[in-house]
C-alpha cells in the first residue's frame, strides 16, 4: 500500500457511470474508475490538454435523470489515470453521492466516520 493510499480518509467506491469533465469550452468524456465523498479517479481521456491552473466541472450521470455535479481540482496525474479532489458540491449532488456511497459501503459506523472526516475538511 502506498503512502497516498494510507493517507486516504474516504473509501472509494468502484463505479461505472457516464462522466464528463469540463474546463471552459473544453469537454472530455471520461471513464470513471471510482468515486468517494471527496473526489474521483478517472482514466485519462484522449486529447487531454487542460489548463493545469484551472479547476474542472465534473458531471457523473447516475441515471437518465440523476447526476452528481462537482467543482474538482486535479490532484494527481499518471500516464493512464487522473485523480480529482472535490472542491465544491451542491446539496442535491451531495445527497445523491452520499446515498450511493452508503449503499455500496453497507457499514453504518464507517459511513459516519467518513461524514465526520468530510465535515472536518
Amino acid at each position: 500500500m502506498s503512502d497516498h493510499d494510507e493517507r486516504r480518509r474516504f473509501v472509494r467506491i468502484p463505479f461505472n457511470a457516464q462522466t464528463e469533465l469540463r474546463q471552459g469550452q473544453q469537454r472530455w468524456p471520461v471513464e470513471l474508475i471510482d468515486l468517494s465523498l471527496k473526489g474521483m479517479l478517472v482514466r485519462r481521456p484522449q486529447g487531454w490538454e487542460p489548463d493545469p491552473a484551472q479547476n474542472f466541472e465534473a458531471i457523473v450521470h447516475l441515471d437518465e435523470q440523476v447526476k452528481v455535479e462537482m467543482l474538482v481540482g486535479l490532484r494527481h496525474e499518471e500516464t493512464a489515470r487522473l485523480g480529482f479532489a472535490c472542491l465544491y458540491i451542491d446539496l442535491d449532488s451531495m445527497s445523491h453521492l452520499h446515498r450511493l456511497v452508503e449503499l455500496n459501503l453497507a457499514d453504518g459506523p464507517e459511513m459516519m466516520r467518513e461524514l465526520r472526516e468530510l465535515i472536518k475538511i
